[in-house]
């Protein structure tokens, strides 16, 4: 999967790839985000290595972006009816 990588550079007959990494801010249970430090030291990974392959297979399940956006044109005529607030959008 090629989603972050600028084009490959060539140095002295060896290929480089060079990732463009954007940051992020989450907001996650303070205990929760320790627990995870300590899974990611186990597996000698930081925390944001560990994000960064969630994230591949998280995104790798639902299928590509060009997927997504192919399936919300076929699907622009369809309409709710209304704005729904953000509590009736949240209940189960």
């Amino acid at each position: 999967m090629s989603l972050g990588r600028a084009p490959a550079t060539e140095a002295a007959g060896d290929t480089a790839e060079i990732f463009r990494m954007k940051n992020v801010t989450l907001s996650a249970d303070e205990e929760l985000i320790e627990q995870a430090r300590l899974v990611a030291r186990s597996r000698r990974k930081t925390l944001n290595a560990a994000f960064r392959e969630w994230l591949l297979q998280y995104t790798a399940q639902s299928g590509t972006g060009q997927d997504v956006e192919s399936l919300m044109k076929r699907l622009r005529h369809v309409s709710a009816g209304r704005r729904f607030t953000r509590d009736e959008m949240t209940e189960r």
